[in-house]
C-alpha cells in the first residue's frame, strides 16, 4: 500500500485506507463503533443513537476519522481510528481524554500532539491484515502532520480494578511514563495494586488487551492512575508514545510497508 493519507486513499491486499469524507463514511464508522463499544462492551453515552445503532459524541465533528474498508465486501468499513491534532483540539475546546486525564505535561511540552481514540475492528477482522493497514494509515498521517507525541485512552473491559490488579500493576511498575510525559487520572484509581515481587508477569501481560500490548512493543508508556468509566463499562488507562524515543526496530515495525504482523485489537 502507498504511504500517503490526506485526501488520498491507500490500497493493498484487498483493503483500502482513507480519511472519512462525508456523512456516509462517518455514519459507517459510528455504526462499527456501536457494534464494538455498545453491543460487545455494553457502553453508552448521551448522544448514542440506539435506534439507528450509531455510537457518537460531540467530538466527532472535530476528529479526523481514519477508516479501513474491505474492498471484496463492497468497501465495507471494518476498522476505525479517531485522530485529533492539537490544532483541532483548540477548536473543540479540549482533547477528548481531558475529561479523564490531566494532560498538563503534554501541553507544556510544546510538541506536536495527536490524540488517538475509538480504535476498533469488526470482530471478523481481528487477528489479520486489517489492523496492519489501519496502523499503516496512522503512520502515514503522523508523517504528514509531523506529529511528535501520540496519546489516547485505551480500555480494559469491566469496572472492577481488583479483577485487573495484575495487569494494571504490571503497567505501572514496568511502563510508567517519564515525568515529562506523565499524564494523571482526574478520578484517580491507583494502578500499583500488587507489589513487583508478587507479579505474575507472563499471566499479567496476557491479560493486557492486544492493542495496548502493541503500543508497548512500540515503546509506549502509561500515565499515572487508571480511570473507571462506568458509562462505557471500562477501566481506562492513558497511553503515551514519543516518536523520538522509538528505536530503529520499533520505527521499522511502525512504518514498514509490507507484511502484516500485528495481532487484532
Amino acid at each position: 500500500m502507498q504511504a500517503t493519507i490526506g485526501g488520498a486513499q491507500s490500497v493493498g491486499a484487498g483493503f483500502a485506507v482513507r480519511l472519512a469524507s462525508g456523512d456516509a463514511d462517518i455514519r459507517a464508522a459510528q455504526r462499527l463503533r456501536y457494534e464494538v463499544f455498545v453491543d460487545e462492551l455494553g457502553g453508552t453515552g448521551p448522544l448514542v443513537d440506539h435506534e439507528a445503532r450509531l455510537e457518537r459524541d460531540r467530538f466527532d465533528a472535530y476528529f479526523d476519522h481514519l477508516i479501513v474498508t474491505d474492498l471484496a465486501a463492497g468497501d465495507r468499513v471494518v476498522g476505525v481510528y479517531r485522530l485529533l491534532r492539537d490544532d483541532q483540539a483548540a477548536r473543540a475546546g479540549q482533547f477528548y481524554s481531558e475529561d479523564e486525564y490531566d494532560l498538563g505535561a503534554l501541553r507544556a511540552s510544546g510538541r506536536r500532539l495527536l490524540e488517538l481514540g475509538r480504535s476498533c475492528l469488526h470482530r471478523d477482522y481481528r487477528g489479520g491484515a486489517a489492523l496492519f493497514h489501519l496502523w499503516q494509515g496512522l503512520a502515514a498521517y503522523v508523517q504528514r502532520h509531523r506529529i511528535e507525541v501520540l496519546f489516547g485512552v485505551a480500555s480494559f473491559h469491566g469496572t472492577d480494578p481488583a479483577r485487573l490488579a495484575q495487569p494494571l500493576s504490571l503497567l505501572h511498575h514496568r511502563h510508567l511514563a517519564p515525568p515529562e510525559l506523565r499524564v494523571t487520572s482526574r478520578r484517580y484509581q491507583k494502578m500499583d495494586l500488587v507489589p513487583p515481587d508478587l507479579l505474575d508477569r507472563k499471566s499479567a501481560m496476557l491479560d493486557v488487551p492486544a492493542l495496548i500490548r502493541a503500543y508497548l512493543r512500540l515503546g509506549g508508556f502509561v500515565g499515572d492512575g487508571a480511570y473507571v468509566d462506568h458509562a462505557f463499562n471500562t477501566t481506562d488507562i492513558c497511553l503515551v508514545m514519543d516518536t523520538n524515543r522509538m528505536n530503529a526496530r520499533q520505527k521499522d515495525l511502525y512504518t514498514r510497508q509490507r507484511g502484516a504482523r500485528e495481532s487484532g485489537a
